[in-house]
């Protein structure tokens, strides 16, 4: 009854969520620890009415209008989304028929192969770089119908500057480039001004992390008008409610709400960080909401079952290059401690064993050859070899 790409392909596997009357910390899903602005609430009570009984506005004119004033983006080259989950699986349908490639950095944001494998695309799949960097020149090199840059790129943390996306952009000669930016408020720099100078650049936001309206699915798309009138085609109908774009519009008109806690996140990120390098992890840098703990060649699986036992939720990717690895949301100061407290017992024996020589079993995810080939430029730098492309897979 179904394609056959679509019954052989492996569907995404999003983080673990509590049910109903589950008392867990939740470290798993870079959701925003702090509340959105209370004018959001006044927002959805007031949009909670009579007017419920209509459709929403098609084009969310109401959360458009507030992104152009405050972003200072005409509102022609603003596209609005139920999350920018949707943004993505709208670009992949309008612009990958079967057999078309696209390419972007792996490890990276996993629905993109989810997203691809329904398109039947090819996916070119380029390993980082070292320190975790952007692979751009390897992404321009491949050529692909669609290029994506996760930046910054999940589930390391690691940023790539405006001005090299540019020269990215440029170097594409016309072919799409899309910016995922979900995670831009807690970095330092965006590349938002690109899509006023570039015609074949998009970049995509969300406000499930900074704003913290994951519950509402609310993101934005921002494009030069002939790509936006493209996608607007295979947009669904009324693609987010009218309590969504209410939500959105009243977040974004309190952005000083939103800046204020995205500080609080980066303090608390510094000193999380900081503190993981002092229990024996390897953390590369952080630009996002989350920080990636690593012990090279262990199996951290133990380790994430050990936390959930104790009652925490952090995200192990198992069959990943990050087998080693897992990925902890910043949350409060409370939930933190409560973290290091659970965390320490558990990679005592981890990092006994590390000092005595011995490495954890590595258990091989079935894209194993290109796995392999990302994992030689995770080593440290100190070991570093030259990285081989990776082809078009």
């Amino acid at each position: 009854m179904f394609r056959k790409s679509i019954e052989q392909m492996a569907p995404y596997t999003p983080g673990e969520q509590p049910r109903p009357g589950q008392r867990l910390i939740k470290l798993n899903t870079n959701e925003n620890p702090y509340p959105p602005s209370p004018r959001v609430k006044a927002a959805i009570v007031k949009a909670a009415g009579p007017l419920l009984r209509l459709y929403p506005p098609p084009r969310a004119d109401e959360l458009v209008n507030a992104a152009a004033r405050l972003y200072g983006i005409p509102r022609e080259m603003i596209l609005a989304g139920n999350g920018s989950d949707e943004l993505l699986a709208m670009l992949f349908r309008a612009v990958l028929a079967r057999g078309d490639k696209v390419a972007y950095a792996l490890p990276t944001y996993s629905l993109y192969d989810t997203l691809a494998a329904i398109q039947e695309a090819r996916v070119a799949a380029v390993p980082l770089g070292p320190g975790f960097a952007q692979p751009l020149a390897a992404l321009l090199a491949e050529r692909a119908a669609l290029t994506i840059v996760c930046n910054p790129n999940s589930p390391c943390g690691s940023l790539a500057m405006p001005s090299e996306l540019e020269d990215l952009a440029r170097g594409l000669d016309g072919r799409l480039l899309a910016i995922d930016e979900a995670y831009v408020d807690f970095a330092e720099c965006h590349a938002l001004p690109l899509v006023k100078r570039y015609p074949n650049v998009i970049v995509l936001r969300s406000f499930s992390k900074s704003f913290s309206l994951a519950g509402m699915r609310v993101g934005l798309c921002f494009a030069q008008p002939p790509v936006i009138e493209q996608l607007l085609k295979v947009k669904d109908s009324y693609n987010l409610s009218r309590l969504a774009i209410s939500a959105g519009a009243a977040a974004l008109a309190d952005i000083g709400w939103m800046r204020h806690n995205v500080d609080r996140i980066k303090r608390i990120r510094a000193m999380s960080e900081k503190r993981l390098r002092q229990m024996g992890f390897e953390v590369p840098p952080s630009q996002a909401n989350f920080m990636l703990a690593r012990i090279p060649g262990h199996d951290m699986a133990a380790v994430a079952a050990g936390l959930r036992r104790r009652g925490i939720l952090v995200r192990h990717f198992p069959q990943s290059v990050f087998y080693d690895s897992l990925r902890i949301s910043i949350g409060t100061p409370a939930q933190m401690d409560a973290l290091f407290k659970a965390l320490e017992p558990l990679i005592r024996p981890v990092l006994a064993t590390r000092a005595n020589g011995a490495t954890g079993k590595d258990e091989r995810p079935s894209r194993a050859r290109t796995i392999r080939r990302a994992a030689a430029i995770l080593r440290p730098q100190s070991q570093q070899v030259p990285p081989r492309p990776v082809p078009g897979q």
